[in-house]
């Protein structure tokens, strides 16, 4: 009996203590998360007077060719009609140089004297061919004529005919080997037969290479000196297989040697037809204008401008960079909210393209429509730190 007394007794003032706490409580308030908007991590909301301040403008994605640049690699070489190798057709001693490399030289200038016998020989030979030809020529006028009057026989002319025919040729062979040496046939007389010969310029440069000595013996398959002419100078590119559809002959070219700023300009003349083991090709620009320390051999680091199709593209300003990404803002509607009118943002990411002339390709993700989006061209970074520092600009 004692014990159900005590634990009614209990119950009574639990009861009366929760009617206490319910009576004297006052509901508490509801948090701001209840009644503030919570927007998307990809919104950013303005008030009139803070796009304003923020400068906003808006403009639309436009089409239109861009010119990008491709950086490539090459070396500074001459053209082949302006590099020489000199060589002899005849070997021989070097009798006399005074040249050294860098020496300019002009077309036809003597670089060096050359000397053997087998000159003296050679110019013996055809003296002497010469002769015996104005016999054989005289002669067979002599039995052409006997013929005519049936005192020759048709066999004792044909057999002079071939004699004097290949005298002809013999001198006429004789005459070019002369030429190649650089000897003149024509004033070559019993008494001025010589046993050397200059080795001249074939054209007008400057000395790359001088490969002889006063004494030395050179051989036909030696290369003595050789000559490099800088008026006409071209740039030998090397462009891997995935770009050889981004080049074509007239692009034009700037290029730069030595890490130097200072740029000079080349333009493409010619493409290579075929690509190599090593998935490249070669690409030949001729340089514009006169270099003064542009020289072959130099290597350079050139920027092809490249054009292509029309691409989607913003003005650079537009695009705004966070955490390694791009982005752009695109308006998503204007709204009011405690009749206060306000615009939503869009921060969406993209892919930046080639820039041209204050304008960038954009490639934006599927589902846009180009034609009706707008986009903030102008005063895009001031959202991007309306985005980053949401207190100093929220709404």
């Amino acid at each position: 009996m004692k014990k159900h007394t005590i634990i009614i007794a209990l119950s009574i003032i639990i009861s009366m203590g929760t009617t206490f706490v319910s009576c004297s409580g006052k509901k508490a308030p509801a948090t701001e998360a209840e009644t503030e908007e919570v927007l998307p991590e990809d919104i950013v909301e303005l008030r009139d007077d803070q796009q304003k301040a923020a400068c906003i403008e808006l403009g639309s994605i436009e089409m239109r060719p861009m010119k990008g640049l491709l950086k490539v690699n090459g070396v500074v070489t001459a053209a082949p009609q302006n590099t020489a190798t000199v060589c002899m057709p005849m070997g021989g001693f070097i009798r006399s140089t005074s040249l050294v490399p860098g020496n300019p030289v002009v077309k036809g200038q003597t670089l060096a004297v050359l000397e053997n016998q087998d000159f003296i020989d050679l110019q013996q030979n055809y003296l002497e061919t010469r002769n015996k030809l104005e016999f054989a020529e005289a002669d067979y006028k002599r039995h052409s004529e006997l013929y005519k009057d049936d005192v020759y026989s048709q066999k004792n002319l044909q057999q002079v005919t071939t004699e004097y025919k290949n005298l002809k040729a013999q001198l006429k062979a004789l005459e070019q080997k002369l030429s190649l040496l650089g000897l003149n046939p024509a004033i070559l007389t019993e008494d001025n037969i010589s046993r050397t010969v200059p080795v001249t310029a074939p054209i007008s440069g400057y000395l790359r290479s001088v490969n002889v000595n006063i004494g030395k013996y050179v051989s036909p398959s030696d290369v003595l000196f050789e000559i490099i002419n800088n008026d006409k100078l071209l740039l030998e590119l090397t462009l891997f297989e995935k770009d050889a559809d981004k080049v074509s002959a007239g692009q034009k070219i700037r290029f730069y040697i030595n890490n130097e700023t200072e740029q000079h300009d080349a333009v493409i003349y010619q493409v290579g037809k075929s690509i190599g083991t090593d998935k490249i090709m070669k690409v030949y620009a001729s340089v514009q204008g006169t270099c003064r320390n542009v020289i072959p051999g130099m290597y350079v680091n050139a920027d092809i401008e490249t054009v292509g199709g029309e691409v989607a593209s913003l003005p650079s300003d537009a695009i705004v960079s966070f955490d390694d990404k791009d982005y752009i803002f695109m308006f998503q509607k204007n709204k009011e909210e405690d009749g206060k009118p306000f615009a939503e943002y869009r921060m969406v990411e993209i892919h930046k393209g080639v820039a041209d002339n204050g304008f960038t390709e954009v490639i934006l993700p599927p589902g846009i429509d180009l034609m009706t989006v707008k986009v903030v061209i102008k005063g895009a970074y001031n959202l991007l730190s309306a985005k980053k520092n949401a207190g100093e600009m929220a709404c």
